[in-house]
């Protein structure tokens, strides 16, 4: 068995690899798409590592996001390790996989946002610590819909117990309003007073302002210029648009979210997903704002609960009396971090959101049976063609 770079040609293998711990299945196009991130450009770095078998297959993975970072005027790389996946038969390969990803040249930090529990226990063996110090083991949820997100739990228990019922299940719990917003036009949808649709992300637009002012306050952040908010939206994998909102004031922003419908699995319930969440230091009431408007939106779009699965401390304060509203979820470190020598000090100022990390492109998407680029279904609309 062999470590190598994974290679595009390896797509077939990586999902069915996917396929078998029941996660989203890339589309060829959804690769190339990952291929083409702007920050990947700057190093060549890999789509992730492969453990090869003795004919050359995939029989184990790690995927390797790399962004762009800044702190103040200065770059830098970090790269996070996504859809960690090793079969029974390889068992004790994950290690080897991460320390590559560990090693590889280029990258000012490596970590993860969303390691399970089981791979919780492995990161700190591994050089990685919990990272931030608040929020690394927190996700919280609003719940929207009580009795449908009962049902999803009555059925993973149900899976739990005998494996081999979903298939028999299919796809479940998809609502009427899911299905009708899909093609609804989200301009359309009232907000509240000072929250706006953010439609305009061009370099000369009122967003890249706010872009510019939120890296002039100097901390480790993720590159959130127009440029890398075009490139992320267009991630061919979606089948519904993201919903971008910004909160302004005498025609500037001060906060912004963005958020997608996703439904994790056929027997769960679809969940409006923020991907991304933040203000400017002196605005933080940009974040109650934003979030209520999600949550009003929440039931109209289908969504049976609202989830931010990564937060810090200095979300945590701005939400104030919303967290008391909120379910809080996780109990493990599923946020790990290593940081090189001349980084550590930015490190301890770090405020990740899930765009950071692999949430945008790793979610299920909604199987609103659209069909990929490809004209190939995606593994979502399979499971609703069995349950049909």
């Amino acid at each position: 068995m062999t470590t190598r770079p994974f290679q595009l040609t390896d797509t077939p293998a990586v999902n069915r690899l996917h396929a078998d711990v029941w996660w989203h299945e890339r589309s060829p196009e959804g690769w190339r798409w990952l291929a083409d991130n702007p920050a990947r450009q700057t190093n060549q770095a890999p789509l992730g590592w492969v453990i090869a078998d003795a004919e050359d297959r995939a029989s184990a993975f790690v995927g390797n996001f790399v962004q762009r970072f800044w702190i103040g005027d200065r770059p830098i790389l970090g790269a996070s390790g996504f859809s960690i996946i090793v079969p029974p038969e390889q068992r004790g390969a994950a290690p080897r996989l991460v320390r590559t990803l560990m090693r590889q040249p280029g990258c000012g930090f490596r970590y993860t946002l969303n390691a399970n529990p089981k791979a919780a226990r492995l990161y700190p063996r591994l050089g990685l610590s919990p990272c931030p110090e608040v929020g690394h083991d927190l996700k919280l949820s609003w719940i929207i819909n009580p009795v449908t997100c009962a049902w999803g739990r009555f059925l993973r228990g149900a899976v739990h117990r005998s494996p081999g019922l979903a298939e028999r299940l299919g796809e479940r719990l998809m609502s009427s309003q899911a299905t009708r917003a899909v093609t609804r036009t989200l301009h359309d949808m009232p907000l509240p007073a000072g929250v706006g649709w953010l439609s305009d992300l061009s370099d000369s637009s009122a967003f890249a302002r706010f872009w510019d002012e939120l890296r002039a306050q100097g901390r480790l952040i993720a590159d959130r210029s127009p440029a890398t908010l075009r490139w992320r939206i267009a991630d061919p994998e979606l089948t519904s648009p993201p919903l971008l909102m910004s909160q302004e004031q005498d025609d500037c922003i001060q906060g912004y979210a963005m958020a997608v419908m996703s439904k994790g699995s056929p027997i769960e319930p679809p969940a409006l997903e923020i991907i991304d969440l933040i203000a400017l230091d002196r605005t933080p009431q940009a974040i109650p704002a934003l979030i209520r408007s999600l949550l009003d939106l929440a039931p109209r779009l289908g969504a049976a609960r609202v989830r931010l699965q990564v937060v810090n401390d200095a979300l945590l304060t701005a939400l104030g009396s919303l967290t008391r509203g909120a379910r809080r979820e996780g109990g493990w470190g599923h946020c790990h971090a290593h940081f090189d020598t001349e980084f550590a000090d930015a490190g301890r100022e770090w405020r990740p959101t899930p765009f950071d990390g692999d949430y945008a492109f790793c979610l299920r998407p909604m199987p609103t049976g659209a069909h990929v680029a490809s004209g190939q279904p995606s593994h979502g609309e399979r499971q609703t063609a069995r349950a049909a």
